[in-house]
């Protein structure tokens, strides 16, 4: 499954669970129209509340939601909107991001980084 963008990926989704464009509008509480827009890519994705419902209707395991989260984010030009909050919340995680930005790390030493994470979990 390669979408490369927020709305192809709710709608190839949406059409997996068998819901409706009409009946997962219903779902989230937003009208047909504004959620076919989205899918389309007239509309920005939604806030982190309704991506949390879509996670939950949609029954998307955790990888599905980064995707979607990254999709989400990227459409936006943004970081991921499950990102923000743990972010604010962990001073040590601001400090990391700028120490890491400052001193020009780059992929290699982040996917080492994150290897180590996953070995020590």
């Amino acid at each position: 499954m390669k979408n490369n963008n927020f709305g192809a990926f709710i709608a190839q989704k949406r059409k997996e669970q068998q819901w409706t464009l009409r009946q997962l509008a219903n779902l989230l509480d937003i009208s047909a129209p504004y959620l076919s827009d989205v899918e389309k890519g007239r509309r920005h994705p939604f806030d982190i509340e309704k991506l949390k419902r879509l996670t939950q209707i949609l029954k998307l395991n955790k990888e599905e939601e980064t995707i979607m989260m990254d999709l989400a984010g990227q459409e936006r030009s943004e970081v991921p909107p499950d990102l923000p909050e743990y972010i604010l919340e962990n001073e040590v995680v601001r400090v990391a991001l700028r120490t890491a930005r400052d001193q020009g790390v780059g992929e290699a030493e982040w996917k080492k980084f994150l290897k180590s994470l996953k070995e020590d979990s």
